[in-house]
């Protein structure tokens, strides 16, 4: 047989050798990149380390009272931050200088009580290379002891304490302290886990000390100086005494906000009414200066918008119109983070109006179909308020009822719900001695007779131990205009279903408006095995068109004493002498009977 050495490589093993050789060199030159990314890193870390160690030595051999960050607490010769370059690479230092109280010798107003709290200080350095890819500093402490007595005898401490709404602490929070009275002082620090901030080391003084306290995407506290507009601050700035303790409170949480729209009684969009918002909180005293009170006027549209609020209780007054009602009621109660719509309902102006808000007295949901009488000199006049809300406060009959009519029963649950335990609560069931972790229930559809525009979805209780974790309540909304659709689909706060309603935001999303069928889906979870979640109510309001719910509206009256009387079935019924002059809304609670 015959065999022809000569003959070359086909085209397809030419393509096949490269190919193989593509992914040898391919390899090869990516085992060199991250070998040389090491060690590049490596080398960086230990110029950083080096860096870091020069500027703890710097500090250990200042003079113990210059240990400290220039216009800071303590106060010293060190700036806040600094740069250096080494081996051809720039670098950012951030110095953090902090007085330490050791329990040693007593802490600052325990028992028993240090007066010169500051007994030595920690000195933390971190460093990051700013046109390097580092993605985190590198950070190196050290204590610095005095050679001798401690503190200064004319010095004392500001204690500063950060809640929210529901007075629990704030951690993280920036604290700004600003004094230029007797000695130039420009301090930030955050609070810690227990939303404290306690600066031990202060120059003593009498209102000197301005502090505002911050978040990001909180409110914003802090103290004011006297001025013309506001002579007597609630919060004037902070004073410390010499060797002694000044604690100040304050209160930031998640910004609010109010969409408003103005109609008139037929639903048609109302352009430029000027509307006064006005809160609860004060900037002031005697006088009165509230924190918001302005005027504004609505656009084009018939809507204006207050993207930044506190959590507050809100009146809106309109201007040349009368207020036949509101969605929800007056005043707005407007929680921490939500973002709340108002629609006010406007008819024409006479000189003295009367809006008659009725409400249960244990849920303070809207009363629907209560009858009010108003009666005066020359007049009497009986109206019906408008619709209001659906409640269920026991599931105790179980599961298997498509349509809300035993009102101890629902739809359907997981099988990790507990529906019997103290009058029908819901809680999440045990097992042997733990609960499980999480659970379902959804409930029957409930038939609101009419196509309905809601409002709030409200429980009790609506704050849960700490111990279970975040959104251990929450919430889902399902709507049609048929009692038996294809699906119930189950929607959040902001039209999906990827949110849910929780404490934090109970306005029910405008996409379930204009039907006449709901549902809702609970969702209960818990990071304690030994605690659960408990439901022992829900509500729903609404309101049909423009009909302000429990709300009752008396125009062009005379000012002068009225009678007021409420009546509802199940109530007791109600009485009220109020005095009327220009126009007044006047909240009534039922109490059952």
């Amino acid at each position: 047989m015959f065999f022809d050495n000569n003959r070359g490589f086909a085209l397809l093993e030419v393509l096949i050798s490269i190919g193989i050789f593509l992914v040898i060199a391919a390899g090869i030159y990516t085992g060199f990149q991250f070998v040389f990314k090491v060690m590049y890193l490596s080398r960086l870390r230990i110029l950083e380390t080096a860096i870091l160690n020069e500027q703890l030595e710097i500090a250990r051999n200042l003079p113990f009272s210059e240990v400290g960050i220039v216009n800071g607490s303590p106060s010293g010769v060190l700036t806040r931050t600094a740069t250096t370059t080494r081996s051809g690479l720039n670098f950012i230092i951030t110095r953090t200088i902090r007085n330490i109280d050791d329990p040693y010798d007593g802490v600052i107003g325990g028992t028993p009580n240090d007066t010169a709290p500051a007994d030595y200080k920690l000195a933390q350095m971190e460093i990051v290379c700013s046109g390097c890819q580092q993605q985190n500093p590198l950070s190196l402490s050290t204590f610095i002891a005095p050679k001798n007595l401690e503190g200064d005898p004319t010095h004392g401490a500001l204690f500063i304490e950060v809640t929210n709404s529901q007075v629990q602490p704030v951690a993280g929070a920036t604290v700004h302290i600003v004094a230029n009275a007797t000695t130039s002082f420009d301090f930030t620090d955050v609070t810690d886990n227990e939303g404290m901030l306690r600066v031990v080391d202060l120059p003593s003084g009498s209102n000197i000390y301005q502090i505002t306290v911050s978040k990001a995407g909180y409110t914003t506290d802090g103290t004011m100086a006297p001025s013309v507009s506001v002579p007597n601050p609630v919060k004037p700035h902070a004073s410390v005494v010499a060797q002694s303790v000044t604690r100040r409170a304050f209160a930031i949480d998640e910004i609010s906000s109010i969409n408003l729209t103005t109609l008139n009684s037929s639903c048609s969009l109302l352009s430029g009414v000027a509307v006064n918002i006005m809160g609860t909180k004060l900037l002031g005293v005697e006088p009165e200066v509230l924190k918001v009170n302005q005027n504004i006027t609505t656009n084009g549209s018939g809507e204006y918008s207050w993207p930044i609020l506190e959590w507050d209780a809100y009146g809106l007054r309109p201007t040349n119109y009368d207020l036949l009602g509101s969605i929800p009621a007056l005043p707005i109660n407007l929680l921490a983070g939500a973002n709340q719509s108002v629609q006010l309902i406007l008819g024409a102006n006479t000189a003295n109006s009367l809006v008659i808000n009725v409400a249960d007295g244990i849920t303070h949901q809207p009363l629907s179909n209560a009858t009010v009488r108003v009666l005066g000199t020359g007049y009497d006049q009986s109206k019906t308020t408008g619709v209001g809300f659906v409640r269920q406060t026991d599931w105790s009959g179980g599961n298997g009822q498509a349509t809300f009519t035993d009102e101890t029963k629902y739809w359907s649950d997981d099988g990790k719900i507990e529906n019997n335990d103290l009058a029908g609560d819901i809680k999440l069931k045990k097992v042997g001695q733990n609960y499980v972790s999480s659970g379902y229930l959804e409930s029957s559809t409930f038939d609101l007779g009419t196509a309905v525009n809601f409002v709030d979805l409200l429980w009790t209780p609506l704050s849960q131990a700490e111990e279970l974790g975040d959104n251990s309540v929450r919430w889902q909304i399902a709507a049609s205009p048929s009692s038996s659709p294809s699906s119930w689909e189950y929607l959040g706060p902001d039209g999906t279903g990827n949110t849910y309603y929780n404490s934090q935001n109970t306005s029910i999303s405008s996409v379930n408006n204009g039907k006449r069928y709901f549902r809702y889906k609970l969702y209960l979870q818990t990071a304690s095995a030994t605690n659960t979640p408990v439901v022992s109510e829900v509500t729903a309001s609404y309101t049909t068109s423009c009909m302000p719910p429990g709300q009752a509206y008396f125009g062009n009256l005379t000012a002068q004493d009225f009678t007021v009387t409420v009546s509802h079935s199940g109530y007791q019924t109600k009485v009220q002498n109020i005095t009327l002059s220009g126009d007044m809304v006047f909240g009534v609670e039922m109490v059952g009977g």
